[in-house]
């Protein structure tokens, strides 16, 4: 199974690399991620437990995490789970108008005897992969292209204003532990 799922993005390589590459705060700024768990780090390498949701159905896997800014690429290898075995690729390039292309690539080959290639090419792929990696990126787009504000202060008696979190905004990125 290969997939590519690819995204027009107006913003920096920089903060894009940030949201993608801070998964454990995913659940934070994607709604379909129930949680994410770093269970080990080395240098830029780290084991982590992601759980998500396609549809009502959950999902879960393991994976090395390898992030390279200089490259603007990050990798993933799936180690447990039903995909394990799954390479992943996050590929961001910069395009003319201050835009940047990023690419998510998943290559599976399912070694399950005599089912394994028909059930990822046309269950897995299709059904999983594609319309998680899509949601992932459409949420990224949305949280790099439309930047919280600030909150507005109101008038001395008129009520609080609420935080962000209770207007639905998200905090971004913290640059650097990318």
């Amino acid at each position: 199974m290969h997939t590519e799922t690819v995204a027009r993005i107006r913003g920096s390589v920089e903060a894009i690399f940030d949201y993608a590459a801070q998964v454990e705060r995913w659940p934070e700024w994607l709604p379909h991620y129930r949680s994410v768990r770093v269970l080990a780090t080395s240098g830029p390498a780290r084991i982590v437990e992601m759980k998500a949701r396609r549809g009502r159905l959950p999902v879960w896997w393991w994976a090395q995490q390898v992030r390279m800014p200089e490259e603007r690429r990050i990798r993933y290898t799936h180690v447990r789970g039903v995909t394990m075995g799954m390479r992943v690729e996050w590929r961001l390039e910069p395009a003319a108008g201050g835009d940047v292309v990023v690419t998510v690539v998943h290559d599976l080959d399912l070694r399950w005897p005599l089912i394994g290639r028909a059930v990822a090419r046309r269950i897995i792929g299709p059904l999983f992969v594609e319309p998680i990696a899509a949601r992932t990126l459409a949420r990224i787009k949305q949280l790099v292209e439309q930047p919280v504000s600030a909150p507005r202060r109101e008038a001395r008696g008129a009520g609080r204003t609420p935080g962000p979190q209770a207007r639905g905004a998200v905090s971004p990125p913290r640059g650097g532990d990318a």
